[in-house]
């Protein structure tokens, strides 16, 4: 196929989704483990930190609903399933495992929402969904670790639960750019907004 990908995806996935009338951020697994040096998990995301950080006291001014996500098993991993048995690395998320913990720059505070779940998805099995219906929300902008993985994931439910989702591509991050930028690729093109940080904290800013 001579196309570009560009000219290949042009017309057939050309769409694109405006924000709703009330937004909050999701803020997916900003967990130690993807920030540690010397985690299994560690995909060098201290930019997209520093933009989960900023993100965040966008939110916080603007009196934006906030949830946060983290990934919690019991020791033995048989609440995580065959998705654990996959992911050797998921080990790192056994309670009270250090690694589960949120960076010291970025704790929950006690207005906002905390979700554990054990799958990729912020949405199966956990009850997100309803709160942020219950919150009025119809728009999330996601942000966290890992693009390919567990954002990607919520992106997807999130617009199969009926949000708009809007993926923050600065404050998102990977082991690689290559799946980083094929998955921000992807989301745009059949199931999200992908935008910057700087319209995230617009969107985010804005009253209902």
């Amino acid at each position: 196929m001579s196309q570009d990908l560009a000219e290949n995806y042009a017309g057939a996935f050309s769409g694109h989704l405006q924000p709703g009338k009330k937004a909050a951020l999701l803020i997916v697994d900003v967990v130690q483990a993807y920030v540690l040096p010397g985690s299994p998990l560690y995909l060098g995301g201290e930019d997209a930190l520093a933009s989960n950080e900023r993100l965040y006291a966008a939110a916080k001014a603007a009196g934006a609903p906030i949830i946060f996500t983290n990934v919690e098993y019991q020791a033995d991993g048989a609440d995580g399933g065959y998705f654990f048995r996959k992911v050797p690395a998921l080990k790192s998320f056994v309670k009270g495992s250090p690694l589960g913990a949120f960076p010291p720059s970025l704790q929950p505070s006690g207005q906002d929402v905390v979700v554990t779940k054990q799958y990729a998805s912020a949405f199966f099995g956990t009850t997100i969904a309803s709160t942020l219906h219950s919150m009025g929300v119809d728009t999330v902008v996601i942000t966290g670790f890992s693009t390919s993985g567990c954002v990607r994931a919520t992106a997807l439910d999130a617009l199969q639960n009926g949000f708009i989702p809007l993926v923050a591509r600065d404050a998102c991050a990977d082991r690689h750019q290559a799946p980083h930028e094929a998955n921000l690729f992807d989301l745009q093109a059949k199931y999200a907004e992908v935008i910057s940080e700087a319209d995230a904290c617009a969107v985010l800013s804005r009253k209902a």
